[in-house]
Order: structure tokens, then sequence, then C-alpha cells
């Protein structure tokens, strides 16, 4: 059990729609002050929709979406971004035309601790090689790299990913997992969407399985290995 105090996010009866269709059914879930939390499940499952729908970029949601203790239903998307929310787009959303270096330059800051350049190049040394290089010239693992350093530029505490690994290299998506380790020990609060289920496993505190809009269990990483059957039931891995 968690005090308030440590919740950056917490869903109640969470409904939402696009136009008539009803995709969430009544999310319940939580995460805490440097949790890292992953939502599993199938395409379809409604997975994509609950990072979109915290951050108010669905059609129609009810119950409720506590971030830092505030209730965040009725605020525009912008606003909810100045709570130190960074949202990660399975689409990467990068300027094309503008160089590394000027996607980095260019985020507002929402909060006053957002990592410096230097920073950010340790942290990505592919970036720093690539820093003068527009978007369109990017692999696809090099701009998902940059889509992440953008949000920490901005001093967001909470990220919410979307399927971040989608479709990269294996090299890239373990220099990944390592980044996501490093936001932790630094205090970060993650919420990750995520396919790949053996990228996940190792390095998330909870697991929640959703399916047709559900959630329909929540795991602990100590449960994993007596909770196997059931991820496979609903996972297929």
């Amino acid at each position: 059990m968690t005090s308030s105090m440590d919740e950056k996010i917490r869903l109640r009866d969470l409904h939402a729609f696009y136009g008539e269709s009803h995709i969430l059914h009544g999310i319940n879930l939580y995460v805490n002050r440097g949790e890292l939390v992953t939502l599993l499940g199938r395409n379809g499952s409604g997975r994509s929709t609950t990072l979109k729908s915290i951050m108010n970029m669905v059609g129609r949601r009810s119950g409720s979406i506590m971030i830092n203790g505030t209730e965040t239903l009725g605020m525009p998307a912008h606003r909810i971004a100045h709570l130190g929310i960074g949202f990660c787009p399975e689409e990467r959303g990068i300027f094309a035309s503008l160089s590394v270096e000027e996607n980095l330059l260019l985020p507002p800051e929402v909060r006053s601790d957002g990592m410096s350049l230097d920073e950010l190049y340790s942290m990505f040394p592919n970036l720093l090689e690539r820093r003068a290089s527009q978007g369109t010239r990017l692999s696809g693992g090099e701009q998902q790299m940059l889509a992440l350093a953008r949000i920490l530029r901005t001093g967001a505490n909470i990220l919410l990913l979307d399927e971040i690994t989608e479709g990269l290299a294996p090299v890239i998506v373990k220099k990944l997992g390592e980044v996501l380790v490093q936001l932790k020990q630094r205090g970060l609060t993650i919420l990750l969407v995520e396919q790949n289920f053996h990228f996940a496993a190792p390095i998330a505190d909870r697991h929640y399985i959703m399916e047709h809009g559900h959630i329909v269990e929540e795991i602990h990483q100590s449960e994993l290995e007596e909770k196997r059957g059931l991820l496979d039931t609903y996972l297929s891995v």
C-alpha cells in the first residue's frame, strides 16, 4: 500500500471514448514516485488510450485522473504538461527538418530542472555524434532517443512512454533499457506501454495487464515467476 504523498499518478474508474466507441472501462491504477510501471497487453487492449487519456488527448473521459495530487480531468493538455508530465507517443513527433540540437533546444521548460545538453549527450552518445544531422537523416533508434531526450530537456519528471522499443535493433533496445534504469535512479516516475515483455520485465517494478479496456491483473516484480502462466495466457509471450 502507498501513501497519497508518494503517488504521482492515480486513475480511478477512468472511462474513455472515441466518438461513440467506449475504449476504457473503469481503469484503476497508480504509479508511485520513482517507480517504473508497465501497461502490458495485446494490441487494441487500451494501453495507448490510457496514456492519451492522462494527457486529455481523447474524445470524452469520465472518472478521476490525479497527477501529483491534483485532479486533471478538466484540464487542457498544455496545463497537464506543466504539472511535470512528458508524453512520448509511438510516432515520436520530432521535427524532421530540424537538426538534433535544434530539436533539443526547442522544447519549453515545464519545470526548472530539465537536463542540460551536456547531460543528454552523455546519456545518449549517438545524439552527440549526430547533433548537426536533420531528423530525417536519423535512424529509427536515433529518432527514439531524440524524442526521449527532448522530453527530459523540459524538466518533466513523470514520463508516459508509448512503445519506445517498437521496431528497433536489439542494441538500441538495450541502450534504452539502460537509460530507463538511470532515470529511475534519478527519481523519475515512468508509465511505460510496452509490447516487448522481455525488455520490460527486468526493469519494471510492477505490471498492469490490460484486455478489452480493462485492467485484468496487477503483477509485482517479485511475482513474475509464479504468474508466468497467467502472463502467457494474456500476452502469448
